[in-house]
């Protein structure tokens, strides 16, 4: 530790009013540390304006040429096509990409955001809707950051991602084309923004065709292949009549619809589906399913892209939103009568 980091931990610590080890458990392993604490050391943090690892040398200059790629959910496939994105660009930039699994944990954001803190890696691109509350006010702190496919409510960050409410609305013109009205929304975790947007999209529609609204169709989750499993197995035994179901995701989309056939009904005879996504599986899948598309590969690039200009020193915080497709397959049919 050269003098003057010294110098400097020892003015957060002062400045927070705990120890040198306090701030330094806090900077490294800030899950191991309690939320209050957490706290006060961000903010001397930002109020000393200290920056581990980095006192003497301009940014590029002790730049390891290292992005991480932070998602929601490394097993899910919706994630690859956006790091073949990344991964291009960043090798066309001289960076190398390593990705990180959050969880769904926020603590676990905390950790990587601290691993850029400290030079592990030069940036980081987020990919989860999860953030540390205390470190919403400290945007000026923040080490490099780019948001994409999610957005994070009061933070102003460079940002890549589609227009959710738009995509869900276009999904759900097409499901009430076909005739149907009672349509169940399997929805991602709501309130965070991008399920919101997509629940916003999927009320609005129903708004504009004159579809009342019913609260029963719509079932929250992780966007998970179980998640879709476990909301149709309740609706089902609930008695709650349905034709169709958009899903915010293709995974909770093909889980819907395993849990469907394993109970006698037909995809799409007796229930249409759509998903959101276009996964990889979603065109193998049977019935081949209809879906949202976005440009996954396209969004990782354009990320990477906004990273380079945030370590170049661009500070703007740039919002790039994608177009969207429906894609049309086989898992939507004309309404037949509700399946309760």
């Amino acid at each position: 530790m050269s003098k003057d980091q010294g110098s400097n931990i020892r003015e957060v610590a002062a400045l927070a009013g705990v120890s040198i080890a306090t701030v330094s458990r806090a900077l490294q392993q800030p899950d191991k540390v309690r939320p209050e604490t957490r706290k006060k050391v961000f903010d001397a943090v930002r109020q000393a304006n200290f920056v581990p690892n980095a006192q003497a040398a301009s940014f590029r200059r002790q730049s390891n040429n290292t992005v991480i790629l932070l998602v929601r959910d490394i097993g899910n496939p919706f994630y690859l096509e956006i790091y073949k994105g990344v991964e291009e660009a960043a090798g066309e930039a001289g960076f190398k990409v390593l990705m990180g699994d959050a969880r769904n944990d926020e603590h676990r954001v905390a950790t990587h955001i601290d691993m850029v803190r400290q030079k592990h890696a030069d940036g980081l691109i987020l990919m989860t809707g999860q953030f540390p509350s205390e470190l919403l006010d400290q945007a000026d702190a923040l080490p490099p950051i780019v948001i994409a496919s999610e957005t994070v409510p009061g933070l102003a960050l460079p940002t890549v991602k589609v227009d959710n409410r738009a995509a869900s609305m276009n999904a759900m013109r097409h499901l009430i084309a076909a005739g149907h009205q009672r349509i169940v929304h399997l929805a991602g975790p709501v309130p965070e923004s991008l399920a919101q947007e997509r629940f916003d999209g999927y009320r609005a529609a129903l708004a504009e065709a004159g579809i009342a609204y019913a609260d029963e169709l719509v079932v929250t989750g992780d966007y998970s292949i179980e998640a879709g499993r476990q909301a149709i197995a309740g609706l089902l035994e609930g008695g709650i009549a349905f034709t169709a179901i958009f899903a915010s995701s293709d995974q909770m989309a093909i889980g819907a619809i395993s849990e469907l056939r394993g109970r006698g009904l037909s995809v799409p005879a007796d229930v249409s589906v759509i998903g959101f996504d276009d996964i990889i599986f979603a065109n193998a899948f049977e019935p081949p399913l209809t879906t949202v598309r976005q440009p996954r590969q396209e969004m990782g690039r354009r990320a990477m892209a906004l990273m380079v200009d945030r370590l170049n020193g661009k500070r703007t915080a740039e919002t790039i939103v994608l177009d969207t497709e429906l894609v049309v397959r086989g898992s939507v049919a004309p309404c037949r009568p509700p399946h309760r």
